[in-house]
């Protein structure tokens, strides 16, 4: 954060800001306001409007930004939730499901946050199209699930696709494969913000082109970006009007997000008669979920509070497993009608999360974003329920996505279920080397996937290569040095085993 930015709020936070200080701030605001009105003069006819909005939002949240002081939670304030807020999932399948579970699924629409890009994993365009089992793509994955809901039941659950402007034309055109499906399938984008220079706090784009000198001077706004993106594209009121009132939204490369009967079901038949406006799904936190954000009281409400909110002091506290023991997958049941009241009140209150970029230049900027489940505490009677794991399996490296290919899971319908044969209910802990981080490297280095039903722990390092029909138990550890390679030969069962140094297998 600039040395600038930095005074400024320490004398806005000082008692009795400075008349100076605010004036210094009005300033930037009124410098940024014309930066900004200089690129809409920029946007051809018919992208006007739309630009138009997609700056007056980023003009609101920079506004925020200015105003708001130093981590946005009073760690004091914090306290566990009251017991009856987060409801276990086993009490809300306990109460089964109506005989109408077909009228309940016609009032859901599944939206998937698709404004991703594969490049963490070597690869280009949105991440949904990574092939992740069978040659089945994330999306779809996505798709077999929700036609295999409208064929069972005879129902019309529709698709919603969040694209960012950086996945909407690939996306779009992957669409028409799915012409015969049973699935109706919707698109819209998030808003496209300016990125800002760490030091001047002026937008980096001098025009509303992302090519050229530009393509980097523009970002989408976080996953939280929803609701006023939803609203502003008239999806959210095509869908109140044809009938729908909740929605089901999750990350595209969550796995384990499939629609869950007995959670809509509680939502639609709500037990004390008090329509819940807002459900997220938590799980219980391991070692490996530390950073997650966690649901907490705060003023009354439920609320969410993510790591970079947290005063330093209190991080090591916030990390405890045992204080705060569950963590949210970011699948959220959200009542489309109370979205439409809030955003028409302009009521949804969202932290703002400021994340540094270095663009290839070597330019500092900052971009503002904002996380979905943060409205929780907008919404009314919210709820958290806390699910099994098998509800989160993200695929966010090549190491999950050796779990997700491997015989662990059997894909049934677009849905991974864990397999019968795994005798423990938790997955292995995997951790493979740079050597495997983008997907056309991790494919070659596998002639087939390997055996991991009774695996608990695998590392890999190095130049490691693994042959057909092989088998790993227990805890493998496999480290090629420097200028060392192992093949790991055909047919070979490595049990509690560490291979290190030079193993070659030579084809004779």
């Amino acid at each position: 954060m600039s040395r600038y930015v930095q005074d400024l709020r320490k004398a806005m936070s000082q008692d009795g800001a400075s008349q100076f200080q605010e004036v210094i701030r009005q300033e930037l605001e009124l410098s940024v306001k014309k930066e900004l009105e200089k690129i809409l003069t920029t946007a051809p006819s018919h992208e006007f409007e739309h630009t138009k909005k997609d700056l007056d939002g980023f003009r609101k949240l920079f506004h925020r930004f200015l105003q708001e002081k130093g981590p946005s939670v009073d760690w004091g304030k914090i306290q566990r939730p009251p017991e009856d807020s987060i409801q276990p999932y086993e009490k809300i399948k306990a109460r089964g499901l109506p005989d109408n579970i077909s009228s309940v699924l016609n009032k859901l629409v599944v939206v998937k946050l698709n404004g991703g890009l594969g490049t963490s994993m070597g690869c280009k365009g949105p991440k949904s199209l990574i092939g992740v089992r069978n040659e089945n793509t994330f999306l779809d994955l996505t798709v077999q699930q929700i036609e295999h809901l409208n064929k069972t039941y005879n129902t019309d659950v529709p698709l919603v696709l969040m694209n960012s402007f950086n996945t909407d034309e690939d996306t779009k055109k992957i669409l028409q494969k799915y012409n015969h499906c049973r699935v109706k399938i919707y698109t819209f984008n998030q808003s496209r913000y300016p990125r800002i220079n760490k030091e001047s706090l002026l937008p980096v784009a001098k025009d509303v082109s992302y090519s050229g000198e530009n393509t980097e001077a523009w970002y989408p706004p976080g996953h939280g970006d929803i609701y006023a993106s939803f609203y502003n594209s008239g999806l959210l009121d095509t869908l109140i009007g044809e009938g729908k009132e909740y929605i089901f939204v999750s990350n595209i490369d969550n796995l384990g997000a499939t629609v869950d009967l007995y959670i809509l079901n509680h939502l639609m038949n709500p037990p004390n008669g008090k329509p819940c406006e807002f459900v997220m799904e938590v799980t219980n936190k391991t070692r490996a979920d530390v950073k997650g954000g966690t649901l907490t009281q705060y003023e009354g409400k439920l609320r969410l509070v993510e790591i970079a909110q947290v005063p330093k002091a209190h991080v090591d506290e916030f990390k405890s497993v045992s204080k705060f023991k569950i963590f949210n997958t970011n699948n959220l049941w959200i009542s489309l009608a109370a979205v439409k009241r809030l955003q028409e009140q302009n009521a949804i209150d969202m932290e703002i999360i400021v994340n540094p970029k270095t663009l290839d230049g070597g330019l500092n900027v900052i971009q503002l974003e904002t996380a979905v489940g943060a409205a929780i505490k907008s919404f009314e009677n919210s709820l958290g329920i806390n699910v099994p794991r098998s509800r989160f399996l993200p695929v966010k490296t090549t190491s999950d996505l050796l779990l997700v290919m491997s015989n662990l899971y059997s894909l049934n319908a677009g849905s991974l279920t864990m397999s019968e044969k795994r005798e423990f209910p938790t997955v292995p802990l995997v951790k493979l080397g740079s050597s495997f981080t983008k997907v056309q490297d991790y494919l070659r280095r596998f002639e087939s996937i390997p055996d991991m039903l009774e695996l608990d722990h695998l590392t890999v390092s190095g130049d490691v290569t693994f042959g057909k029909n092989v088998s790993l138990k227990g805890t493998v550890i496999i480290i090629a040095n420097h200028g060392d390679r192992i093949d790991i030969p055909p047919g070979a069962v490595l049990e509690n085993k560490i291979v290190s140094g030079n193993l070659r297998i030579l084809d004779h």
